[in-house]
């Protein structure tokens, strides 16, 4: 009798088989192997099956074994374990600058990583309430090309947009395109930024990946490394607190000791803070003088202040003055 047509991919079936459907708490004996294998128009034997999960073994695939009341053969190890897939699983689900259309999509590729038995944990475990998405779906492809011209060096074009009240796209510079040369990407406040030296300011700046549309990757060299010959991105991000621009200046910060976390968490491990009596400390430090930094500071209420340079405090107390006038206002 003709073999079947599939019986040249039988142990590649078998893989398939013994993935998706087996784990240490759901096994699979020979004969139900055989019936899965019979599903797939392929023909089996026992000895047969024996000696195609020891050649899966031998060729790397944890494929193990258990007697007593439940046995069966099941996939023990795999690349990626269980607790491992739900973390990827969450940050997908969580993470705002995916869209929901495209979290789903990678959702359920992750669940490929599992069997079909535990695929159902995960499916409860991504669960994340209130989750607000981004409406570009076209990030996710931005992302790629992005890192296509860092790794090559290469300057790109594109356009920068934000949405007025009816969710319409407004093109900034009456939609003429951007040429920056691309140094990084960054990951701030549940957004990708792209932080890029501008070829019409000649300076560094950072654009929200998700606002950027049409990019184009080009054949111009990068540039910027003239201006910023040591320039790095871990220090570009801690000086700008959530991607507002400003002037930057050295400010020194007297806080309570208790609160010393607060600034290596912002600034590094590597900042270092003076102590100033027995309860506090000062440091000093390079800042953007940015409305997200004095927002910083005063949720902090009152246990970190600014106390130099003089211009600093006094920009400080304007804005606390400013803010304090707006609410009286609203008040009238």
């Amino acid at each position: 009798m003709a073999k079947s047509p599939n019986q040249k991919t039988k142990l590649l079936h078998l893989a398939q088989i013994l993935l998706r459907q087996t784990d240490e708490e759901h096994p699979l004996t020979v004969a139900q192997i055989i019936q899965e294998l019979a599903r797939c128009d392929i023909k089996a034997e026992r000895k047969s099956v024996y000696d195609d999960l020891e050649a899966l073994r031998l060729f790397g695939l944890d494929v193990q074994s258990r007697k007593g009341k439940a046995p069966g053969w099941f996939i023990g190890g795999r690349e990626f374990e269980l607790p491992e897939v739900k973390l990827l699983m969450d940050a997908v689900q969580s993470s705002r600058f995916i869209t929901q259309k495209k979290s789903d999509t990678l959702i359920r590729k992750l669940e490929s990583l599992a069997s079909v038995h535990q695929a159902r944990q995960l499916q409860r475990q991504v669960y994340v309430s209130g989750r607000i998405k981004v409406m570009n779906e076209s990030i996710y492809y931005n992302v790629d090309k992005l890192h296509t011209a860092i790794a090559g060096q290469r300057a790109i074009t594109f356009k920068y947009f934000d949405y007025d009240i009816d969710r319409r796209k407004v093109f900034h510079r009456d939609g003429r395109r951007y040429v920056v040369s691309p140094y990084g990407l960054i990951w701030n406040n549940e957004n990708y930024y792209l932080v890029a030296f501008d070829h019409t300011h000649r300076d560094m700046r950072h654009y929200r990946v998700d606002k950027m549309t049409e990019i184009a990757v080009t054949c111009l060299a990068r540039e910027g490394t003239d201006q910023y010959p040591d320039f790095q991105l871990a220090q570009y991000g801690q000086k700008h607190f959530g991607m507002y621009s400003g002037r930057e200046v050295n400010v020194t910060l007297r806080g309570r000791r208790d609160k010393a976390g607060l600034v290596w968490d912002r600034f590094g491990q590597d900042v270092i803070l003076v102590p100033d009596g027995e309860e506090h400390f000062t440091v000093t430090l390079p800042v953007v003088m940015s409305p997200q930094f004095f927002g910083w500071l005063f949720g902090l209420e009152g246990s970190l202040t600014i106390i130099a340079p003089h211009e600093a405090v006094f920009a400080y107390r304007q804005r606390l003055l400013g803010a304090l006038e707006t609410a009286n206002e609203s008040k009238t």
